[in-house]
């Protein structure tokens, strides 16, 4: 038979070799960029998805500068928690870009109401996530955040 086929053992990865590889094909974490303007729209979604929890955030400013950030939860959460963890996070980054007035879009109904203080929380944690929510508000002029429907909830990709 005119081939000639052996069995060879992979051998171990060099270390240089790992790091190498992942300092290749792992995205590069960038900086906030210098954009600044005093009104900004936020739009935040958290998500309990497999394979990964995870959160999105799209900042959007008055000349339509989109801003969009993922946030990958490497903890077990609840729907609620994802829902806070991508508000905060979005708040996070609005008070880096020094916005000063702030138009926050949700289709979270429970984390909606209980910012606007139109429901209680019966959870330690969501009382904690929303006192980090109030403490972030105060870094604005103002804020106002308004329930969206879950199909109508991310703006459109375009720019």
């Amino acid at each position: 038979m005119g081939h000639d086929i052996r069995y060879i053992p992979c051998t171990a990865i060099k270390s240089q070799a790992l790091a190498d590889f992942i300092a290749k094909w792992t995205e590069v974490q960038l900086l906030t960029p210098d954009v600044t303007h005093e009104y900004w729209m936020m739009y935040f979604d958290g998500s309990v998805m497999a394979p990964s929890l995870g959160a999105r955030v799209v900042l959007i400013s008055l000349d339509g500068s989109r801003l969009r950030y993922v946030i990958c939860l490497h903890f077990l959460a609840s729907n609620n928690a994802t829902e806070y963890e991508a508000l905060i996070n979005g708040l996070r980054i609005t008070v880096e870009l020094n916005a000063m007035w702030l138009y926050v879009h949700g289709d979270s109904d429970l984390v909606i109401d209980q910012v606007m203080k139109e429901s209680s929380y019966k959870s330690p944690l969501m009382a904690a996530y929303c006192q980090e929510v109030r403490k972030l508000e105060d870094k604005f002029r103002g804020i106002k955040l308004h329930h969206v429907p879950e199909r109508t909830m991310m703006p459109p990709t375009s720019s």
